[in-house]
Formats: structure tokens, sequence, C-alpha cells
């Protein structure tokens, strides 16, 4: 088994599994060594500690698939819904825009196939970190538009069909990056600004994403909330005081709330890192 501490992961995401009192932790696994680059797999991790964990067991090889994205595999993210399990991950190949794939699996560690040829995200976009939330029963794909492409990075909702095989209708705009006070420019690049990592989940009768940047000279995790998915999207504060991002909530098996991101932002040393989550007023 592995300790926690040795597992080198970026944007880890943690699936609780209540019935098998085990936990799944996914995220940006096959990295190349020293680069933030990565292979053509999806991988977890199972725990029953959230300190020792087994694996990496391979859910996804695009090397043996046929599909067409074959590197820097992202972000990878499970959902259960409707009695499947749904992985969102992000993936590119030379020649075209990167994006987010949606894959389907009736088990957490079994065998993903993808729902469909391309990415879900629009045709021609720059895209990443396509994260699930339900709202009234309707299913969204909360998603990046990347810096690279527009400069001020921008975060969409896409409304999905019911079994998030394709979307439905236009993608919707939240907010751009610039937005949030807290945000700075990418460092050699005065006009660009990251959206990274989108989360959604309840508190009360409010929406809230958290989502990543930079800004105090680091990596950090940011705030937004809203009525409803569509928006209006009011901006808050940095969420935490070290350099780590791309977060996620979960609850434990005992059912205290936590807060997994990775920390530090430094390439060849991200480590998962669970905290206690604090709801904000």
């Amino acid at each position: 088994m592995l300790k926690l501490k040795d597992i080198r992961i970026r944007d880890p995401f943690i699936l609780t599994d209540k019935e098998q009192g085990c936990y799944y932790m996914y995220g940006t696994t096959a990295l190349e060594e020293g680069s933030t680059r990565a292979g053509s797999t999806f991988s977890v991790y199972k725990s029953y500690d959230l300190e020792s964990f087994d694996g990496p067991k391979v859910v996804f090889d695009g090397s043996r698939s046929g599909l067409a994205a074959d590197k820097d595999y992202w972000a990878a993210e499970v959902h259960k819904y409707r009695g499947r399990y749904y992985l969102f991950g992000s993936c590119k190949a030379d020649g075209k825009c990167r994006g987010t794939y949606i894959f389907v699996s009736d088990t957490p560690d079994g065998d993903f196939v993808p729902l469909s040829s391309e990415p879900i995200t629009p045709h021609g976009w720059e895209c990443l970190d396509g994260t699930l939330v339900i709202e009234d029963g309707r299913p969204y794909m909360v998603f990046c538009h990347e810096w690279v492409q527009i400069g001020d990075g921008e975060i969409y909702a896409l409304e999905l069909s019911d079994d998030l095989s394709r979307p439905i209708g236009e993608p919707i705009l939240l907010f751009r990056a610039s937005e949030n006070p807290d945000v700075e420019p990418i460092p050699g690049h005065p006009s660009s600004y990251v959206t990274d990592g989108p989360f959604l989940y309840r508190e009360g009768e409010r929406i809230v994403m958290i989502w990543s940047s930079l800004g105090q000279g680091r990596y950090l995790v940011l705030r937004a909330e809203s009525d409803n998915v569509r928006g209006p999207w009011i901006q808050r504060e940095s969420a935490f005081d070290f350099d780590g991002g791309h977060a996620m909530l979960f609850d434990r098996l005992d059912g205290e709330r936590m807060i997994a991101l990775h920390s530090p932002n430094t390439t060849g040393h991200e480590r998962a890192v669970f905290l206690e989550y604090l709801q904000r007023k």
C-alpha cells in the first residue's frame, strides 16, 4: 500500500462509498516526471482511512481505446448518477483543442467507456475541468474556457441530456476570472487570467462554487455564490492561506465535511491534502 504523502497527484477528487466503507481517489495521476504534462490514462486509488491507498488502478487507457485524444489526461472526477458512475476528464491531441469527455462504468473502479468520440465541451474551444451539477433534476456540466485561447479565462455551464451523452442548447457564461478581485494576471502574461477546477455544492438556499486561479503570489481556492447555476454569480475571497488549489468537497464516512485539494502547487511535489471544511456565512 502507498501512503498519501508518497502519491504525486494534482486535482484530487474523492468519491465516498458508504456501502463498501471506502474512498476512491481520482485526479491527474499519469504525470510525467518533472512536468505537469500527463500520459493517456485515468487511474483510481482506493482507501479505507484516507491515509493508506491501494493502486493506482487504470480505469481508462486512451492508448487502447481509439479515442483521438492521446495525452494530458487531466483532472478526472467521478460522480454517481442514476445508479452508474460517470468520469469527467479532460484530454488533448496535437492539432486539436483540449476538451472534457464523459465516460461511464457500472462500478467506481471498473473499466470506463466514453459516451462519445468527441469532447462534450464546444468544438473549437480550448476547455478543461468539466464537473457535474444537478439542478431541478436537470444535469449541467460546468467547465472552464481556457485563458490560452481567450486571455481572460471563463467558466461556463452547459445543460446535458438526461443520459449525459450530449449537450442541450448553448453554453452559458457564468463569469470571467478577472471579475474576482483576488485574481492576478499570469506572470509574463499581463492580460491573461486563469480559471481552473470549478466544483459546485449547496449551502442552504444558495449554490456555491469553489474554483482556482492565481493571486496573492500563489495558486489559490476562490468562492462564488448564486441562487442558481445560470447565475448571476457573486465573487468572494480566497478560501485558504497557502499555495494549493483545484479543490472539491466530500463527506467522510463519519459524516464530517472535508475539502480536498493539491498542495503545494510546485511541479513534482504536489500531494493531496484533506482538511475539515468550515461552512462560511
